[in-house]
């Protein structure tokens, strides 16, 4: 069995096929670990949740964007900055009709974190001085401090080594706001959402190895279809 970790999918189910395909991802061996987002961006976000339910082995962790979609799908909350920043798309996905249950429910039941070899896989980011246990989704699925530390704290001793753990694997904000559409590491952090919800590429990685493979640029696949 192989783990792998994916970044931000943002509804590109053209980018997450290239992904699968590409690296030869193995549905019924092999173990996936989702960083969140799977929601708003691009327009297949039913078919994105509906692919990774087939994955035996998958981790899935909740992003900014599934809390918003969730809220949607629970309440019918329609917030004008959450439609604007791609909820238009996570609502057109499904025909304008109401999120089926089992997609509610694979949503619900997304990791606000994993855990797992002295690694920590989470969307955003986390406070390194608080027990993870006492910190809510707006910092777990929002933070952009630690990634950004982390680039400071690289540039001083890149054998520093943030929060105690071994590794740490973050998606949230895309690679592009360092001009790249690759996998950033700074210290022990990972960065692995390289712009697929936007107009850059969507990324998977194999976490022992890390390697790495990557869907073509998504807004060449969508012709820039996000709204």
């Amino acid at each position: 069995m192989k783990t792998f970790v994916i970044g931000d999918i943002h509804g590109a189910y053209k980018a997450l096929l290239q992904c699968f395909e590409k690296s030869r991802f193995d549905y019924k061996n092999d173990r996936l670990i989702v960083l969140g987002d799977v929601c708003d961006g691009y327009p297949q976000v039913k078919e994105c949740i509906d692919e990774l339910l087939k994955v035996k082995k998958l981790n899935y962790i909740i992003g900014n964007h599934d809390v918003w979609a969730l809220q949607w799908a629970q309440e019918g909350w329609k917030d004008r900055i959450w439609l604007e920043q791609g909820g238009y798309n996570t609502i057109a996905s499904y025909g304008d009709d109401e999120m089926p249950k089992k997609h509610i429910r694979f949503l619900e039941q997304a990791y606000p974190w994993i855990l797992d070899n002295g690694r920590i896989f989470v969307h955003a980011g986390f406070e390194p001085n608080m027990s993870l246990e006492v910190q809510g989704l707006d910092i777990l699925t929002w933070d952009r401090n630690l990634f950004f530390g982390a680039k400071n704290g690289h540039d001083m001793d890149p054998n520093y080594k943030i929060g105690g753990f071994e590794e740490i694997f973050i998606g949230h904000t895309t690679t592009e706001v360092f001009n790249s559409l690759v996998p950033l590491h700074f210290c022990n952090v990972w960065a692995l959402d390289t712009g697929g919800g936007m107009s850059g590429k969507l990324t998977i990685m194999n976490v022992e190895t890390k390697k790495y493979w990557q869907s073509d640029l998504t807004g060449n696949l969508y012709k820039n279809k996000i709204k």
